[in-house]
Order: C-alpha cells, then structure tokens, then sequence
C-alpha cells in the first residue's frame, strides 16, 4: 500500500480569518484526511487563539466533500464516553461518513487539571482510557438500535452509562473506525483489539525518554512491538493500519525544508511498514512554522516520486 500523506490542522485560526479556506485547500492538496488537536489549549498555544476540535471539524465536513476528517487525537481528560459518542455519530452524519477517531489516554498538561480535579496516575490513566475505549466502542456500535431496545449499559470502575440510544447510529458501519495512539503494550492491545489503526510520534522523547540516538530505531522497535501484540492478541498485524504523527522529522531532521529531504525521510517511515504520515500545517511564530508554498510543493510532487 502506498504512503498515505494527511495533516493535522491546529484549530488556531479564526473560521472567517482564513480556516475555512486552510481545510477547503488541504483538501484540494489532495490529502487523506485532515486532522485537528482535541485539547482545550495546549503547550506553547496556552495564551494564544485555540478553538474546539469538534464544532471546527463540523464546520470542516460543511465545507469539504471528499476528505476525511477528524480529531487526533481526543482523549478522556475532559470527555465523557456518552457525549463523545452522540457528538461522533452526529459529525459523521454532517460529514456523511468521512469521520475518523483518533484517540489516546491523553497526557498530563492543561488538560489533565482542567476541570478542578487532581492529575490521574499513570495507572489510573491506563485504566480510564481501556474501560473509555471499550465503552465508545459498544456505544458507537451497538447504541444505534430501533425503538424497543433498551440501549447500552455498563458500570464500570470510572465510567457509567445507563440504557444509551445512540440512534441512528454512524453513518460508517458497524461504526466509524478507531485510530488508537499508544507506545506501550498495553495501549498497543487496545489499539489490536479496537481500532483500525494505530498511531504513534515521531518525538524520541516519546519512546525511550529521549535516550534513543536514532528516532528511526526507535519507531522500528515500536513496529515489532505492535506486530508482536497482534500476533498475541490473534490479529493479523497488517490489518492494523500504521499512522505516525510527524513532530518535526526524526533525528531533528527538517523533512519539509525541500521536496528531496521530504521524499527521503518519508521513504524511511514507509520502509518502517507505515500506512499513513501526518503533516503539521504551517503555523507561523511556532514550533510548525515552515515555507507554505515548499509545504504544497511537497504535498503535490512528493507522492509520485515516491511510487516510483
């Protein structure tokens, strides 16, 4: 399968100040799916224009037709499984099936405090994000039944819900797909058992604590890991797409300086066994900051060259 390339479009412009026209050329660009962060705000953007991932994504599928759209990725620091399920199943309605779910355990920035309560433990974090997964996954699948059901219970040991509907249902069926962000075996047997991809960053620090010389080896062991997981979790490993979230090219390389240095580093990751490479879209004054005009160069001259 050839590399699929997709950006994550950081939801910081205002829609009338030039978003609408950013998604509307992401898809013209031809990319595979345009993704935004979920996060209330985030790093260094703390203090600067950040809006919601789900209202910016609906407002995306109204002017789009073709690209797929979606978070990447939400998590449980302030989501709720119930909500999110009828939020998911009415922007896959809007976008008439074009959604995907990128989800993880979240981590421990502004997020995390948000809303008044004390950061989780790495533990609790773990087991919040397996019982919010499994309880989506049923919502989003089994809540969109006719009249008489009695819809989707659970009692859990952080998450509840109590005779769902979720009706219609997605527009996608049995649901819209799962791409599951996870660097552990843990995450990665969710990911195995509820998603039909994987993601994972291209960050070092996200892997071995920053002690990893060559990001490359370390996104290899991360592939070995996931195919490993599969085989016990009795997946066939390439039924589990591969997406890697890029964060600025691993080795501190600069993968979108040129079309050249772009075709190389995205032959790696392809080699890697990769499905699916996501791009920032250039913000100016930030760490994503870089040319836009070499950014659509690379975008539209970077796949042939690959293929070939």
């Amino acid at each position: 399968m050839p590399l699929r390339l997709s950006t994550v479009i950081l939801p910081v412009h205002r829609w009338s100040g030039g978003g609408r026209r950013i998604w509307q050329r992401a898809e013209e660009l031809g990319f595979h799916t345009a993704y935004t962060y979920d996060h209330l705000s985030w790093r260094g953007f703390r203090d600067r224009t950040w809006f919601g991932a789900v209202p910016t994504l609906t407002a995306a599928a109204a002017v789009t037709d073709r690209i797929r759209l979606g978070p990447l990725v939400t998590s449980p620091n302030f989501r709720h499984p119930v909500t999110l399920a009828k939020e998911l199943i009415t922007l896959d309605d809007i976008a008439d099936g074009r959604i995907t779910l990128g989800i993880g355990a979240g981590g421990t920035g502004f997020d995390a405090t948000a809303l008044g309560h004390d950061a989780w433990s790495p533990r609790e974090r773990a087991g919040r994000f397996a019982e919010f997964l499994r309880l989506l996954d049923r919502l989003l699948s089994e809540g969109g039944t006719g009249s008489g059901s009695r819809g989707v219970s659970y009692r859990g040991d952080y998450w509840s819900a109590h005779e769902v509907r979720m009706i219609p249902g997605c527009v996608q069926r049995p649901r819209l797909p799962f791409t599951v962000a996870a660097t552990g075996r843990r995450g990665m047997r969710l990911a195995a058992r509820h998603g039909q991809a994987w993601v994972t960053v291209s960050d070092p620090a996200g892997f071995d604590g920053g002690s990893t010389p060559d990001a490359f080896d370390a996104l290899a062991r991360q592939v070995r890991r996931l195919d490993a997981v599969c085989e016990d979790e009795g997946r066939e490993p390439g039924t589990l797409g591969r997406v890697l979230l890029d964060a600025g090219g691993p080795g501190g390389g600069a993968p979108l300086s040129s079309v050249g240095a772009f075709v190389e580093y995205a032959g790696t990751v392809a080699s890697l066994g990769f499905t699916e490479l996501v791009l920032h879209w250039p913000v100016e004054d930030s760490a994503f900051a870089s040319d836009p005009a070499v950014f659509e160069r690379i975008v539209t001259e970077a796949p042939a060259q690959l293929a070939a």
